[in-house]
């Protein structure tokens, strides 16, 4: 498939660059690759809002926990391991 494509100058020089520094072939190859990457970072966007998704469904039915009770149970688990630091001391 042929495709038109106006590049602005900037992007066209850097093309350019990456052609002459033999990175690329010509400017499809340039294009081709760019496209390609911005794929993956669509698919990777794609999967981040899936899971954050994911989490809301999860926390929507299975309540949410405050930041106090995180650290609540965060200071019940130091005060344990330092219980059992001591036991074993004596």
């Amino acid at each position: 498939m042929t495709l038109e494509v106006q590049l602005p100058p900037a992007l066209e020089k850097f093309a350019q660059d990456c052609i002459a520094e033999g990175r690329y072939d010509d400017v499809s190859d340039v294009v081709n690759s760019g496209l390609r990457l911005l794929q993956a970072q669509e698919e990777r966007r794609r999967l981040l809002n899936a899971s954050i998704d994911e989490a809301i469904a999860e926390a929507d039915r299975d309540g949410y926990v405050t930041m106090e009770q995180v650290m609540a149970e965060m200071d019940a688990i130091i005060e344990a391991a330092e219980a059992a630091q001591l036991v074993e001391a004596e």
